[in-house]
């Protein structure tokens, strides 16, 4: 019997670089970077250690704060948030309002104002446009304690300190906002999305609302959380400002409860159970709206 003859069998092609039949090497093992993983895993205990040692020294009562290991957790966290709360009749969770009302109410006024400056500077050509944008730009070279005295002298003149409005108002506009709002606004809407909806005999101020807003709306959420964060933590402007502690923010209020802990070493743990009950607001912000950052969003719609 004659027997079907099997196909021929190919060798695969030499890897490129290398003469037909060399042996190859076996492919070598990526190997880690070994420095760079080192310096993140610093940063990291870094930053995490301070926030370790928060979360640690909450739970201690005031008889084991200072007597025990550093890092050895106690059982009186429940103990602290009740003598927190039970101090002036419940003045820390007043301080607490008073941070979610600046922090959320300024922090939507700037991502406004910002989106508004952005657009305007990224879409229409105008004389002086990049003056004004390079002007706006040294606001953000400046540090907020060399602005923080001209700003209580100018709410002086007008009778807005100790209020409020004297913490908001300086607030609002951004210049590290306008710069991220034009940014995304040139990078983010098509100038022929635009024409094409004045062609369509849409108003400025639609198109602003109905295809602008949506198509920068990861940039705006990022706009807002800088600047929640940044009012948030913002201590040096109401210091200024404010005299009367029922507006006082998070960060004052803390800072008096530390400076009488001096006197009353009793006050050094409400200081440090407020510090951290003071961190959950911030966590659950980046949980609820992390899920607004879809980059991208609409990229590829138009294309030039």
């Amino acid at each position: 019997m004659t027997g079907l003859a099997s196909p021929p069998l190919h060798k695969a092609a030499p890897a490129a670089g290398t003469t037909p039949g060399t042996p190859q090497a076996p492919p070598r093992p990526r190997r880690t970077a070994l420095l760079p993983t080192a310096a993140l895993v610093l940063g990291a205990l870094y930053c995490l250690l301070p926030v370790a040692w928060v979360v640690v020294a909450a739970t201690k009562p005031d008889d084991e704060l200072f007597s025990t290991f550093t890092f050895l957790p106690g059982g009186g966290l429940a103990d602290n948030v009740t003598d927190l709360t039970a101090y002036r009749d419940g003045i820390y969770w007043r301080w607490m309002l008073n941070s979610v009302f600046y922090a959320g109410l300024g922090a939507v006024l700037s991502t406004v104002v910002s989106a508004l400056a952005g657009y305007a500077l990224a879409i229409y050509r105008f004389r002086g446009r990049e003056a004004f944008f390079n002007v706006m730009l040294t606001g953000v070279l400046m540090p907020p304690v060399i602005l923080a005295i001209p700003q209580y002298l100018l709410m002086a003149e007008v009778d807005l300190t100790d209020s409020y409005a004297s913490v908001l108002l300086p607030l609002i506009l951004s210049p590290y906002g306008v710069y991220l709002g034009r940014i995304y606004a040139e990078a983010a809407i098509p100038m022929e999305l635009v024409e094409a909806g004045r062609m369509d005999g849409a108003g400025e101020w639609r198109i602003f609302r109905r295809i602008a807003v949506p198509m920068m709306a990861p940039g705006l959420v990022t706009i807002f959380l800088f600047q929640f964060v940044a009012i948030w933590n913002n201590f040096l402007l109401p210091f200024i400002m404010l005299g009367d502690d029922e507006k006082f923010p998070m960060t004052v209020g803390l800072f008096t409860l530390l400076k009488q802990g001096a006197s009353q070493p009793s006050l050094y743990t409400l200081v440090i159970t407020g510090a951290l009950l003071a961190v959950a607001p911030l966590i659950a912000l980046f949980l609820v709206i992390q899920r607004f950052w879809s980059l991208d969003l609409l990229s590829g719609a138009v294309k030039s």
